[in-house]
């Protein structure tokens, strides 16, 4: 039964992804009055659309994904009625609205300004941060914020060695300011065994200390030996910066995860797809069930906003097919003057669509395989 409740939910906050990244470039897009085809949520085949405006808004079978499709982007360009490469959405619109009445809703894609192209691109990624922000403000207004106090150290520590004490508040750590204690954990975490400064405020004052952790051979990484956490009450205005902290956590543990990922320090095994994230709901639901039906909302609503924080980052990777890849082109565009040619573009993000596929394909395996092993 808790599966089931996990797959419910995983759908829920997935379709909120979708619709929040897609319905960025909508948003934008009509706001810059460029015309948008198609805005669906799904794949596969269409079981349900409504047309408004000249644009078809329909819901697909298979829950996983979305599209906002604009007239005359590279690789959707509107070709002759009979070569159209969305003869679906074409048909749906034919049929109720004269085409002659769409140059009316807009103009293509290729045809707007070179920045406002740019900005409807780029309104996908931020409009997932920007969900992130308001649901970290909901999350940041009702839980107490964990303050990066030191509590105590593991038994002969590097951090013991020093001349920290308990009830120090870690300001700083390699430069870095810290916020909360998770930003301490995180920066441990990617350490490789460089030395840590820490900034610590004590009774006002503060204090700068050096230190060089400490190997584990069990863990196979290194460690300060610091425990820490101290519970702590946000409240009026002070919520709306604290709560970006929390998102701006988000945005630096992903990328630099995906920094170890590609240089190797970090395997294969760290990546996810649907059925890892199905996964992952029903672990979080399983832990916190028990604690009450506000508690399980709360940490879904965390779990939204590190995948809503996920997917924001992970779209403005300069990778073709994603939105930082036809972000590249457009700046090249900004660079020479002119667009690089439609059918040039068009190849490239068939490539990396392509190469998109497969990766899910051995992401899926590696779900299967890490679920039943």
């Amino acid at each position: 039964m808790s599966m089931v409740i996990s797959i419910i939910t995983f759908f829920v906050i997935f379709g909120v992804l979708v619709i929040s990244h897609e319905g960025g470039h909508f948003l934008i897009g009509r706001a810059n009055n460029i015309r948008v085809r198609e805005f669906t949520v799904g794949l596969g085949p269409q079981i349900f659309h409504r047309i408004r405006n000249g644009t078809v808004f329909s819901i697909r079978l298979l829950p996983f994904g979305g599209a906002c499709m604009f007239d005359g982007m590279p690789g959707m360009e509107e070709g002759d009625e009979e070569e159209d490469r969305l003869p679906q959405a074409s048909a749906l619109v034919n049929e109720i609205e004269d085409p002659k009445e769409l140059s009316a809703q807009g103009i293509a894609f290729n045809e707007a300004p070179v920045w406002s192209k740019i900005a409807t691109i780029f309104a996908g990624p931020l409009f997932n941060i920007l969900l992130a922000y308001l649901i970290a403000i909901i999350i940041t207004a009702v839980t107490p914020w964990n303050y990066a106090v030191i509590r105590g150290f593991t038994e002969n520590s590097a951090a013991q060695a020093t001349d920290l004490a308990e009830g120090d508040l870690i300001v700083r750590m390699n430069g870095a300011r810290i916020r909360q204690s998770a930003e301490v954990t995180m920066l441990s975490q990617f350490n490789r065994g460089e030395d840590i400064t820490l900034v610590v405020e004590r009774d006002g004052t503060r204090r700068e200390v050096t230190f060089t952790p400490s190997y584990s051979e069990e863990e196979g990484r290194y460690y300060m030996g610091i425990y820490l956490g101290e519970a702590g009450e946000i409240s009026g205005a002070q919520v709306l910066p604290y709560a970006w902290y929390t998102v701006q956590y988000y945005i630096t543990t992903t990328y630099r995860s995906l920094w170890l990922l590609v240089t190797g320090r970090l395997g294969a095994d760290a990546l996810a797809g649907p059925v890892g994230m199905v996964q992952m709901v029903d672990e979080t639901y399983e832990v916190s069930r028990d604690l009450g039906p506000g508690v399980v909302v709360l940490h879904m609503l965390e779990l939204l906003v590190i995948l809503s924080v996920n997917l924001g980052v992970m779209n403005l990777l300069p990778i073709p097919a994603l939105d930082g890849g036809r972000l590249l082109f457009l700046l090249v565009e900004v660079v020479r003057g002119k667009p690089i040619p439609p059918e040039k573009e068009g190849y490239v993000h068939l490539a990396g669509i392509v190469a998109l596929l497969i990766l899910m394909v051995f992401i899926l395996f590696n779900d299967i395989r890490r679920m039943i092993g």
